[in-house]
């Protein structure tokens, strides 16, 4: 790409000699550098008049670089911000990003890589000027994704605003609340769109494989591999990389994951050079990877590099208001893939879905509305409904009736399974858990 040499960049920082290194590479990219060792003298500039790119450190006396970003996000929000710093935090990260920054670089960084970096802030300019969306409010749905809530409302703005950067995503929540979703949304909302999406279930890859699958093997590289294979880093080289279940890796996966997000870079088994890839990384996870830390089962170093930008989906127990929009989605989309009419869903019906605490989530929700649209034609009544979806909600117990948390997960468990006709696989989604975990509790004695 051709950098416009009309562009004009304002380079803030308060070392004399980064300020000095930024901008020789500005003006060899061809761009107009102004610079200022702190924000104040950078906020005059800015009033004197309009710049094009904002690159600013962030760990500055007096006015900080946060503050700075701040400020252009209120009053020059079409301006887009670089950030540099040498003193990477997560929540400082996270922070700057709301606050409208594109882009975010951790020093020492390359020529090669700022350079990088300012060519896709100058792409935002572009799809502004082309009318890009800069907000996502108030919309129903967001590439995929289904919802009105204000929960819902706040996700779509976060995947906006990740549209022009590779800054790594975690996903958080419940099993079945649309992790795998908001990660397509991520990359398809970007401007990789055309490039690889690749998605891995890292709890479905025993451990002895999770490293040559992830990385790739050369021939040799252990029994049976008779031939050299690339691994799902490579098949996403320019694109994005989903791993699902992230807390499953083993810690020689960790470790390998964390020099692959720090140097850009993979080592296949029985390779003796590494390779360059590039790939933008989201996980998700619904265990607590913080606790896992604290057990010593997740690396703290790389929770941090993971975690640069950070996406929590509420469960839909905490949404109800878009239960209706979801409900109505699934009934016209599997009514017309059976060719027959949408199922009339009565009030009632919508009633008893608000007050049941959905532990699957949406994909409860879906499977439940499969299950109708198959079963059912016309009307659909609460006596069609799974009879753990109507009982009365638990009265507060007598001291003497107190049972125990073991005790209260059986009757969870006997209750799905008998909702669902005793599947065990579908018990298994709606639990949250795989078949082989719940074939363990279900040989408990209990």
């Amino acid at each position: 790409m051709s950098l416009p040499g009309t562009a004009s960049v304002l380079l803030v920082d308060d070392a004399r000699d980064m300020l000095e290194l930024l901008r020789r590479s500005v003006n060899a990219m061809g761009l107009t550098p102004f610079t200022a060792d702190n924000a104040v003298d950078a906020i005059g500039l800015l009033e004197q008049g309009p710049v094009d790119v904002v690159i600013t450190d962030l760990n500055m006396p007096g006015v900080s670089g946060i503050q700075l970003v701040r400020y252009l996000g209120e009053r020059h929000p079409d301006i887009p911000v670089l950030v540099i710093t040498g003193y990477p935090r997560l929540e400082d990260a996270v922070q700057v990003m709301k606050l409208g920054a594109v882009e975010y670089l951790v020093k020492p960084f390359t020529q090669e890589e700022l350079r990088q970096a300012v060519e896709r802030v100058l792409r935002t300019i572009g799809a502004r000027a082309a009318g890009a969306p800069k907000a996502v409010e108030a919309r129903e749905g967001f590439h995929g994704l289904l919802g009105r809530s204000p929960a819902m409302q706040e996700v779509y703005r976060v995947i906006d605003r990740t549209r022009n950067n590779r800054a790594t995503v975690l996903v958080t929540g419940e099993s079945g609340t649309g992790k795998e979703m908001v990660a397509r949304a991520i990359h398809y909302n970007s401007t990789s769109a055309a490039s690889p999406f690749i998605a891995v279930n890292c709890g479905a890859i025993p451990d002895q494989l999770m490293e040559s699958e992830l990385f790739g093997h050369m021939k040799g590289a252990f029994t049976g591999a008779t031939t050299s294979r690339a691994g799902f880093f490579q098949a996403a080289d320019g694109g994005t990389l989903f791993l699902d279940e992230i807390g499953n890796a083993s810690p020689a996966v960790q470790a390998k994951l964390l020099r692959a997000i720090q140097d850009k870079e993979i080592t296949m088994l029985g390779a003796t050079r590494p390779q360059r890839v590039d790939v933008r990384l989201i996980s998700a996870a619904n265990n607590d990877l913080p606790a896992m830390i604290r057990q010593g089962g997740f690396r703290e170093d790389l929770y941090y590099r993971l975690n640069l930008i950070h996406i929590h989906l509420p469960p839909l127990r905490n949404r109800t208001e878009d239960l209706p929009q979801l409900v109505d989605h699934f009934n016209h989309r599997f009514s017309k893939e059976l060719g027959k009419a949408p199922l009339r869903i009565a009030t009632p019906v919508l009633e008893a879905f608000a007050a049941y605490p959905w532990p699957g989530n949406v994909r409860e929700l879906e499977h439940l509305v499969h299950r109708l649209a198959i079963l059912k034609d016309g009307a659909v009544a609460p006596s069609d409904l799974p009879a753990h979806m109507l009982s009365p909600a638990p009265q507060p117990a007598a001291p003497h009736a107190l049972m125990s948390l073991a005790e209260m997960e059986r009757q969870y468990i006997r209750q799905v399974l008998e909702g669902v006709g005793h599947n065990k696989t579908k018990a298994a989604e709606i639990l949250g858990i795989d078949r082989k975990t719940l074939r363990g509790k279900l040989k408990d004695p209990g």
